[in-house]
């Protein structure tokens, strides 16, 4: 599994404090903040990861696809 730098899990689980101090009018502290991001980096990383990789075969298949339309499109006519 990936592991985020400690900058960049620090500001994600200050996103997630502002989001449930926002959204139900909680304050979750350090631990609280630090806990729910592992856990949903623990349910959700490898899906993302997995659908990322999925998105980028689709979007390469195609650009494979367009290349060799494009390669016949150089041909010369034979007259």
């Amino acid at each position: 599994m990936y592991a985020f730098e400690e900058k960049e899990k620090s500001q994600m689980c200050d996103e997630i404090a502002h989001f449930f101090g926002e959204e139900y009018d909680l304050e979750l502290g350090i631990i609280g903040t630090g806990k729910i991001f592992d856990f949903f980096q623990e349910m959700l990383g490898d899906r993302i990861y997995n659908k990322a990789l999925d998105d980028a075969k689709k979007f390469y298949k195609k650009y494979a696809d367009n290349m060799e339309t494009d390669y016949y499109a150089l041909y010369k006519e034979i007259r």
